[in-house]
């Protein structure tokens, strides 16, 4: 099972709540973090397989638009990241969230 990286990034913390509880809602995938970036910009990444990724992503953007002010301003999917990638980047599962890996 090929594994993904999704990502949103919104303009406000309550935008990026709701995304981000949308997207676990939506489909099997994993919450593995998220990143304040400055200037109200906050992303939330999630992980699991490709199609369960896809469909998280989706449901989070659509989730970001009902929130009143909240405002998507870029997302991404990376299939299959290379492994050098999790340990540079806030991208790998954790102790932390390791309970709730799919």
């Amino acid at each position: 099972m090929p594994i993904a990286v999704g990502m949103i990034e919104t303009k406000g913390f309550p935008a990026i709540v709701e995304a981000a509880d949308a997207m676990v809602k939506a489909a099997r995938v994993t919450l593995v973090g998220y990143e304040k970036i400055g200037s109200a910009r906050v992303t939330v990444i999630v992980r699991g397989d490709v199609s369960e990724v896809q469909a998280s992503v989706a449901a989070g953007v659509e989730a970001v638009r009902r929130v009143n002010g909240g405002e998507v301003l870029s997302t991404h999917i990376i299939a299959r990241p290379h492994e050098n990638l999790e340990y540079v980047l806030p991208i790998r599962y954790t102790e932390a969230v390791d309970q709730f890996r799919t």
